[in-house]
């Protein structure tokens, strides 16, 4: 096992050399993707640590924004370099990548020996609440941009996703004072099982900070040869934008997250495990997708929340399982296959999806 772990941190040096030195761009995808497990690793565990001495909501926090660091950081690139289609693919793939594919796995890894797991409903239910506006927010805008075509005015699809952006941003704050202030109480964790963590040695306040920061920094460094790689990656391995920002980038971008809160949830610590993919995923709805709408006009590559009918439609049967799964407070093995499952099938449609012709350029 130590040997494994040599190896996948021996990626690094690897994907930076070929970042610097322009090398071949498939095995700077291939190694940059790799890298980016053990920096997010090292995020995952410094963020733990961290949660221990804060608690379980603070901590959930905290690990998904820096977990989301990644996330952000490959956005702003990839807006940059004139990529919106990879940018909103990995923005929904992200919000479904948390509900579906780390809730899912953290289900299944945390009940395998156990009946059930339990957790605050009502703190799944604000969160849900959430979701369901970020659906909202994704629906209204695709839908108003069709019935502005048609009246000749698409242009005004720019106002439209700045006005969304607003009331997300708004919400968001609204949401963090329910959580962390009116109702922080009644949104605390069941009692959980530390045992397996209190026999590790807890880091201390420093280690952890300074580890969160250097690797945050070093994950923004391989975040960029990884956006350079991957539109020509795709194009060679004729790899669809929609796929590669949904799965690929949102899987690489989200390692943090999956790392820690499957470990979490092995650990009998559901509350936190479930609060980490919740957290995450309302914040790139609420939080990342509207910066990132308010960056893209100084980068000069506007990015309008017109995500296409298949995000939108993945999106609202993701959110729609994971809250009819979540809402009795308990979860088991059996929820996170089932989870599992209906990410699969997004994934396999997106893989299939037939890659769509450039645009000829205008004379």
């Amino acid at each position: 096992m130590k040997r494994l772990y040599w190896i996948v941190y021996a990626t690094i040096p690897v994907a930076l050399f070929l970042q610097f030195s322009h090398g071949a761009v498939s095995l700077q995808f291939i190694f940059s993707c790799i890298a980016v497990l053990p920096v997010a690793a090292w995020i995952g565990h410094s963020t733990e640590h961290l949660a221990h001495r804060m608690g379980p909501t603070y901590g959930a926090l905290l690990n998904a924004t820096f977990g989301n660091f990644a996330e952000m950081v490959i956005a702003i690139l990839a807006i940059r370099a004139g990529l919106p289609d990879v940018v909103r693919a990995s923005l929904s793939g992200s919000i479904l990548g948390n509900l579906l594919f780390v809730a899912g796995l953290s289900m299944l890894a945390g009940g395998w020996k156990r009946d059930t797991q339990k957790f605050n409903p009502l703190a799944a239910e604000a969160q849900g609440g959430q979701l369901i506006l970020a659906v909202a927010a994704f629906l209204v805008p695709a839908l108003f941009f069709r019935t502005a075509q048609q009246a000749h005015h698409p242009e005004l699809i720019h106002q439209v996703s700045v006005a969304t952006s607003v009331i997300l941003i708004l919400s968001y704050a609204a949401g963090l004072l329910f959580s962390f202030k009116t109702h922080k109480g009644r949104l605390d964790a069941i009692a959980e099982t530390h045992q397996e963590f209190d026999q590790l040695e807890l880091w201390s306040l420093k280690k952890a900070l300074l580890i969160l920061i250097g690797s945050s920094l070093l994950m923004g460094v391989i975040a960029e040869g990884l956006v350079h790689a991957v539109h020509q990656a795709g194009t060679a391995w004729g790899l669809n934008e929609v796929f590669l920002g949904f799965v690929v980038l949102a899987i690489v971008g989200n390692a943090a997250e999956h790392s820690t809160a499957v470990v979490l949830a092995m650990r009998n610590q559901m509350d936190t495990a479930l609060n980490i993919a919740m957290q995450s995923s309302v914040q790139i709805a609420l939080f990342v997708t509207p910066m990132l709408v308010f960056l893209s006009y100084p980068l000069g590559h506007p990015l309008d929340l017109l995500f296409t009918p298949f995000e939108i439609l993945a999106l609202v049967l993701g959110v729609a399982v994971f809250a009819y799964l979540v809402i009795n407070g308990e979860t088991n093995w059996y929820e996170g296959v089932q989870l599992l499952a209906v990410y699969a099938l997004i994934a396999v449609a997106l893989y299939f999806l037939p890659v769509q012709a450039p645009a000829p350029a205008h004379q």
